[in-house]
């Protein structure tokens, strides 16, 4: 039998979005958030932050507040081709460690560009076959989107971003001091409505879209995004943090898979999910790339890409270039195609088609036990809730790697539909 509301725990009456603010200078929302926290721990509920203790790897091990060791499936991490622990990629990051030292030690715009760098964005522009064009690296995915978008755009400008935008994305919007203005997720004939509206002869505007969307796991409309917007004459940033080295004939991410990757103004590549490392970067055209070298603050202001990262990025690049990154693309899609299948129709899997499964379980007061039965169980998952998404669309998100088993996918699908039945989200037939 499903729990109720009744049932739960006192602490789940308390969700994330509580905590974020609060009137006066007393600064209730820490305290109450503390409270809550040492309530769910005290429980020992809390699956935050739980070291893990090796590679993120399709099987992982971890430790619980408890100190109690769990042995997982791992469903959470976006080491989508699993380059993180590949022995070539570990050789060249040592390698380059041995060469330049831990860290970068200044910012990049002064004494923290290694020729390391410069390799890295040699490769990346070799990689998608575009000359003229260039690279701006910057030490986080999450910076690269905030420093881009509020560097190309400005007071008196307009940027227009899908209503279900990164916060990067959103963060850099603000950041810019322009006009935000939200298009439907997915829609251009909406936006062809948005952009109608202004003044495209005189405005600078800024369209961003994605190439995968991380929460519903879907393709943005990348074409028809891009279509609508030249019409305008809007320059057009797609973010293909999830789909690059996994989208696209050559892994060039989902604007070469529709066909409009030349037409695109600006790609932003995250370096923390299939390449396996941390960072991000801005491929452009090169006086564009040169000008966000100077004037995104979160590139300035931020210390340079670490150079044993920089060292495995190069590696895994090649290696996602030539064969290896093939046999890999067509398996992670055969996987997530496979672990698809088992929860078709068992539970709410939204419209995914990328290796991104999200799995509805609405309320968002089940967050915490959902999370700590999934653990107890034997699954890593990530779980979302609002104001990350909307209200009572609260998901499990799986990620697939191309180096999961069917064996473990098959484990993992079990303890969902499990936890579907416990938690009284499995759909009925």
């Amino acid at each position: 039998m499903s729990p109720t509301k009744k049932d739960l725990p006192p602490y789940t009456d308390y969700t994330f979005d509580m905590f974020i603010k609060s009137a006066g200078k007393d600064h209730a929302e820490i305290t109450q958030f503390n409270e809550w926290r040492r309530q769910v721990l005290g429980a020992d509920m809390y699956t935050f932050q739980i070291p893990h203790l090796g590679a993120q790897r399709p099987e992982v091990s971890v430790q619980r507040v408890s100190g109690d060791r769990l042995d997982l499936i791992s469903l959470s991490s976006y080491n989508y081709l699993g380059y993180s622990y590949h022995p070539e990629v570990l050789a060249a990051a040592k390698e380059a460690l041995d060469l330049y030292g831990l860290g970068a030690t200044g910012s990049p715009v002064l004494n923290g560009t290694f020729r390391i760098h410069e390799v890295l964005e040699d490769k990346l522009i070799e990689f998608f076959g575009m000359p003229g064009y260039g690279v701006s690296l910057f030490s986080s995915g999450y910076g690269a989107n905030i420093g881009v978008v509020s560097a190309y755009a400005h007071k008196g400008d307009v940027v227009v971003l899908d209503r279900l935008s990164h916060a990067s994305l959103v963060d850099g919007a603000i950041l810019s001091q322009a006009t935000v203005k939200l298009f439907k997720h997915n829609d251009a004939e909406h936006l062809d409505r948005v952009l109608s509206r202004l003044d495209h002869k005189n405005l600078r505007i800024l369209v961003c879209t994605e190439g995968v969307y991380s929460a519903d796991g879907d393709t943005g409309h990348v074409k028809d995004i891009v279509r609508v917007s030249k019409k305008y004459g809007a320059t057009v940033l797609v973010d293909e943090a999830h789909s690059l080295l996994i989208a696209g004939e050559n892994g060039r991410g989902v604007s070469e898979e529709q066909g409009v990757l030349d037409e695109v103004d600006m790609i932003i590549a995250t370096f923390s999910k299939s390449f396996g490392g941390v960072g991000g970067c801005l491929f452009a055209r090169e006086e564009l790339t040169n000008y966000v070298n100077w004037y995104a603050r979160s590139r300035m202001f931020s210390c340079a890409l670490d150079p044993a990262v920089t060292g495995g990025l190069i590696k895994a690049l090649e290696l996602a270039g030539g064969p290896d990154g093939k046999v890999k693309r067509e398996r992670i899609k055969a996987n997530a195609d496979y672990l698809r299948s088992l929860l078709q129709g068992e539970v709410d899997i939204g419209n995914s088609h990328s290796w991104i499964i999200p799995v509805i379980f609405g309320d968002e007061h089940l967050y915490i036990p959902l999370s700590d039965y999934l653990q107890r169980e034997g699954v890593d998952a990530s779980l979302m809730s609002f104001p990350a998404v909307p209200k009572n669309q609260s998901r499990i998100r799986l990620f697939v790697t191309s180096e999961h088993t069917k064996a473990q996918l098959e484990r993992g699908a079990e303890v969902i539909l499990k936890a579907a039945e416990h938690f009284g989200f499995l759909l009925e037939n």
